[in-house]
């Protein structure tokens, strides 16, 4: 039986506890009581905080801990998972110094020598694992929404939002708030085998398969920043982008040379041009196909695109869905 510990504390997003909760308690166990067969559970879990005092959440909730994550040791402990932080950022980071020292324990941790996650983060999770230095050149993700803050608080971090889990070494990270329950059928898969989180997922009616939350990001968070001769870019793009374009076209409308406009455009936006007008095109095909009842082929033109099949191949590679499998989720 191993145990995961949830960190509560003041201002978390309370499902973001109690339902990660329930999938370890509850693996090995719903699946068996819908078959009619004994229970085998696989994990305990316990919800820890600061002084083992109770936990409010950003909803009005409170929530009894059952101790203090002080008495836990890094290379002792199963799992210990840090929860959305559903009040605003700002405000909960410097309210958990403590927390955030306590973290740093893990940096050193060897017990993710054996190959297993021991430490995991969901959402805005993620900013106390990197405020404690814990995802310093590491992969990680958290929710789309704050990923350009996310980069510019936390520059040594490999930030991949797009992605719903990442792992690296013995940390993993989910992206929004709801993928708890993506992290959970994951964790439980990395800790009890495959067989139990596919009967999980199933007794839970999750899907298993997804693997992205681009489907759900949108191009505006990649215009934070100050550089107006990007930002001019950026505008010429997204209303050209259905016409040929070229790295040459576009040195000639910023008037840089093509390395200062790689270096500037990817300092600003995070990606590069061409990244950043394929995100335009699919974001348009994505708009397409949310409401209208165009034919595929007719979407591939529209964005710029000549042959159907390799346009299908760049949006499953950016939305994690084929084009029918999306318009099929998001028609309105």
């Amino acid at each position: 039986m191993q145990t995961v510990s949830i960190i509560g504390f003041d201002g978390a997003l309370a499902s973001a506890i109690t339902g990660v909760i329930d999938l370890f308690r509850l693996a090995g166990v719903t699946w068996a009581r819908i078959h009619g067969e004994p229970p085998v559970p696989y994990f305990t879990t316990r919800l820890l905080t600061r002084n083992g005092d109770p936990c409010r959440c950003i909803n009005g909730i409170t929530l009894f801990s059952e101790g203090s994550w002080e008495e836990l040791d890094a290379d002792r402990t199963d799992l210990v998972i840090v929860p959305t932080i559903g009040a605003p950022i700002a405000q909960v980071l410097p309210e958990n110094p403590d927390l955030i020292a306590w973290l740093g324990q893990f940096k050193g941790s060897s017990h993710g020598s054996s190959g297993q996650v021991q430490l995991a983060s969901n959402c805005t999770g993620a900013f106390l694992l990197a405020e404690a230095g814990l995802l310093d050149h590491r992969e990680a993700t958290t929710h789309w929404g704050f990923s350009h803050q996310f980069r510019e608080r936390y520059p040594q971090v490999v930030l991949t939002p797009e992605k719903l889990v990442t792992v690296d070494g013995h940390i993993a990270c989910a992206g929004g708030g709801m993928a708890w329950w993506d992290l959970g059928v994951h964790l439980v898969e990395r800790h009890a085998g495959s067989q139990v989180a596919r009967e999980l997922a199933k007794a839970f009616v999750i899907d298993a398969g997804r693997n992205s939350q681009a489907p759900y990001s949108a191009l505006q968070s990649r215009r934070y920043h100050s550089d107006p001769v990007i930002l001019e870019l950026q505008d010429w793009l997204e209303e050209n982008y259905c016409e040929a374009v070229t790295l040459q076209s576009l040195t000639h409308i910023s008037g840089l040379t093509m390395r200062s406009l790689i270096r500037r455009f990817k300092q600003a936006t995070g990606d590069t041009p061409t990244g950043y007008l394929q995100a335009i095109r699919i974001e348009a095909a994505r708009r397409h196909l949310e409401n209208s009842r165009l034919p595929v082929e007719e979407i591939t033109r529209r964005v710029g695109y000549e042959d159907v099949s390799s346009f299908s191949r760049l949006f499953r590679k950016q939305s994690g869905l084929s084009p029918g499998a999306y318009r099929s989720r998001f028609r309105r």
